[in-house]
């Protein structure tokens, strides 16, 4: 039967590393399986980007678009 062993780590030049903690149970002569679960990248939360969508400029003459007009275009 089948150990798991769940970790979090960062890709560093193609290398995942084990953390400390699991290092003395995978040996390099154990054989394992890799599922590799992306992590979704996540929207900043400062920079202009954040600052626009939390405060958008009004622009006299231009019209704000509901989401509805988005959704016609």
């Amino acid at each position: 039967m089948a150990n798991s062993v769940e970790f979090k780590a960062k890709i560093q030049q193609g290398i995942i590393e084990i953390p400390e903690e699991y290092q003395q149970d995978l040996r390099e002569e154990n054989e394992v399986t890799v599922i590799i679960l992306k992590q979704p990248k996540r929207i900043s939360q400062t920079g202009i980007i954040a600052e626009l969508t939390q405060n958008p400029i009004s622009v006299p003459g231009v019209r704000k678009l509901t989401k509805d007009d988005i959704h016609q275009l």
